[in-house]
């Protein structure tokens, strides 16, 4: 007898490799592919909106924070390089890497760019926009970026 296909064997690998994918796509979500690596809370305090960040792994420097029309900008760059030596084996190593995350957040209301404050402690970055006086709807044609001032950000002139 001829070597027959078997299309329910057939039909259950194809399964399978969806099944796989999909598997693979939700580990990359869970480690929040879909959102550049940043978690982020935003709320509305009365009289301001405050953005809490997740940015584990980053000295304040190597974060950049901007505001402009109603879109707050979370970004993250790192760098590092190391090198080893064993004179005993000869073995020389050279190892760099790169890692870069960023977000960007739709604010729900105006808010007065000029005011915002920033903080960043033990990885978690906490930006205070107040609110504007100014009607919703209008939008800012400034960008005000913060810059990193020890555990603190200050508003770039």
């Amino acid at each position: 007898m001829p070597n027959r296909r078997d299309p329910f064997k057939e039909i259950e690998e194809l399964f399978e490799q969806l099944n796989s994918g999909f598997a693979e796509m939700s580990q990359e979500f869970d480690a929040g592919g879909a959102g550049g690596g940043i978690h982020v809370d935003v709320a509305d305090a009365d009289d301001e909106i405050v953005v809490v960040a997740d940015v584990p792994g980053f000295d304040p420097e190597e974060i950049d924070v901007s505001v402009s029309d109603r879109q707050l900008r979370i970004s993250a760059e790192r760098s590092t390089e190391t090198e080893s030596e064993d004179e005993e084996t000869q073995y020389y190593r050279r190892e760099r890497s790169q890692r870069a995350v960023s977000r960007t957040v739709s604010l729900p209301t105006d808010v007065d760019e000029h005011e915002a404050a920033a903080s960043y402690e033990n990885g978690v970055l906490t930006v205070e926009l107040p609110k504007s006086g100014a009607t919703t709807g209008s939008t800012s044609k400034s960008t005000e970026r913060l810059r990193s001032a020890g555990d603190s950000f200050v508003l770039l002139p």
